[in-house]
């Protein structure tokens, strides 16, 4: 009899919790102690006036292990909701990159043409360096990464990724 293997997906969660201290310690120790991964993380106050932050997690894991993630976090006391963006079509999402590229001559030149073709602006440079500033899909910034590599990449600094539901209805 064959054994079916389940399928492992990446999925992205919006956690609306409170804004105080330690909450993100709370909900990254959910993650820590069960061993699930996470792929990205942003944190981000949403409601001032409410005090509420949103919390954008990406992780990997089978369709049951991500429902276990989505029921844990659901029960931690901070918690207001749990949207798995993911569930409902792919959400909008995009994530900002600066990237240190080093160089002279011809790796300068290229290095250059090829971030204006991925529209990457550059926000720093001098003689010997530039620092782009790009942003977009995760698979674009990976793609600009991979290709800066041998152009004399330095130094990334990725914020995660921020991702909304498509539609008009909110969180």
């Amino acid at each position: 009899m064959l054994q079916t293997v389940p399928t492992v997906e990446q999925h992205t969660l919006s956690v609306l919790v409170d804004n105080e201290p330690g909450v993100l310690a709370r909900v990254i120790g959910l993650f820590s102690g069960r061993g699930y991964n996470i792929d990205s993380l942003t944190v981000s106050e949403t409601e001032h006036e409410k005090h509420l932050s949103r919390i954008t997690i990406v992780t990997t894991g089978t369709p049951m292990v991500i429902e276990q993630i989505r029921h844990q976090l659901e029960r931690l006391v901070p918690v207001h909701r749990v949207v798995d963006l993911t569930a409902g079509g792919p959400p909008i999402e995009r994530e900002l990159a600066l990237v240190k590229v080093a160089g002279k001559g011809d790796l300068r030149v290229e290095a250059l043409r090829l971030a204006d073709a991925y529209r990457a602006q550059v926000i720093d440079a001098t003689t010997d360096h530039f620092v782009f500033e790009i942003t977009g899909r995760i698979s674009k910034i990976q793609q600009f990464i991979s290709i800066m590599q041998p152009l004399g990449l330095v130094e990334v600094a990725r914020t995660g990724v921020a991702a909304i539901q498509r539609g008009p209805e909110p969180m």
